[in-house]
This record gives C-alpha cells, structure tokens and sequence, in this order.
C-alpha cells in the first residue's frame, strides 16, 4: 500500500490544536508534500483522552488505515499504539511516547497504561515506525521512552535538548514523513 495521508494525534489538553506546538505548522508542511494528505482535527475529550472515545474516532472520523502515517505526540503517540495493536497502518511516528501513566490519575483514568503493551501485535500492523524521544523531557523519564523504542524495535530519533517536543516547529519531523513516502 502506499503513503498517502498523515494524521497528527496530539498530546492532551492541545485545546485548539492548528494554533498548538508543532502540529498546525506540521500539518501545513506535510500537505505540501506532492501526493500527500494531512488531517489535523481537535480531538474529543481532549483534556482525559480517554483510550475508549479517542480510537474510534481515529478509525471512524480521522480514518485511519494501511495508507495512513500516524503521528501521535506525547497521549497521541499512547493512542497510536494502542490503535496499532489492533489496526494495520502504513507506518507511525511517535514523539514523546511513553509505557506507563506515570502516576498521574488522568494518564490513569485515560485507559491506555490498563494493561501491558502488546509489541508483537504494533509491529506486526505497521509497516515503518519512527520515534523521537529526548532525554531532558521535563515530563517523561528516559526509560520509559527507551522501553517503547525497544519494544517495537523503533528507529530512535535520541535528544537531549528538546523536553516535550513543544516547539512551533520540526523539521526533522516533516523528514521523516518524507522518508517514509520515499519508501512506500
């Protein structure tokens, strides 16, 4: 199948999410990329990103399939696994992905840290898988963004400098998108 779309999941509580981080930028630069499609939406419940509300809509409203890149940040990358256990996608691309809810009662309530990951399913779903951590996030330790790189055998993207990947841009990003494509 080839490469035809991107979907940006973000983080939660991105609020409105063209004007937040990285992601209407990105989603500007990826739709300029010839044959290419970017969707970038607010998501429902943003604030909890409940696992149970969010995954039907990426399937259902965002539709996402064996042609889609899945860029999630920070929840959104938590989201985009957890669809790749049990959905075939083209490839995904997490930034600021993480294993467990880190002791926070939302992350908790959200539903996704509920069981163990399933790294043989992700993988055997997806096609490509890209992945930037950095060592300074002010929100995620290492090891757990290390533990996801293993886990799905991951092509790590490893920064010291960057903490939560909230920039207004990311080029390196829109590269590996394009890497990607160049693939397909």
């Amino acid at each position: 199948m080839p490469l035809t779309k991107a979907v940006i999941v973000p983080g939660n509580g991105a609020g409105d999410v063209e004007r937040c981080n990285w992601y209407g930028w990105a989603n500007t630069q990826i739709n300029k990329i010839p044959g290419m499609t970017c969707l970038l939406r607010n998501m429902p419940d943003p604030v909890r990103a409940t696992e149970s509300i969010w995954l039907p809509f990426m399937q259902e409203e965002l539709q996402c399939d064996e042609e889609t890149v899945i860029i999630g940040h920070s929840s959104g990358a938590a989201a985009a696994m957890r669809y790749a256990e049990t959905h075939k996608v083209f490839g995904i691309i997490l930034v600021g992905a993480y294993t467990s809810d880190l002791g926070d009662e939302n992350e908790k309530d959200s539903g996704y840290f509920s069981r163990p990951w399933e790294w043989e399913k992700i993988r055997g779903n997806i096609g490509h898988i890209i992945q930037f951590g950095s060592t300074d996030d002010p929100f995620l330790p290492w090891q757990e963004q290390q533990a996801v790189a293993d886990g799905l055998s991951a092509e790590l993207h490893k920064y010291t400098e960057r903490g939560h990947f909230q920039n207004t841009e990311f080029p390196e990003l829109i590269k590996a998108v394009q890497k990607m494509r160049a693939e397909a």
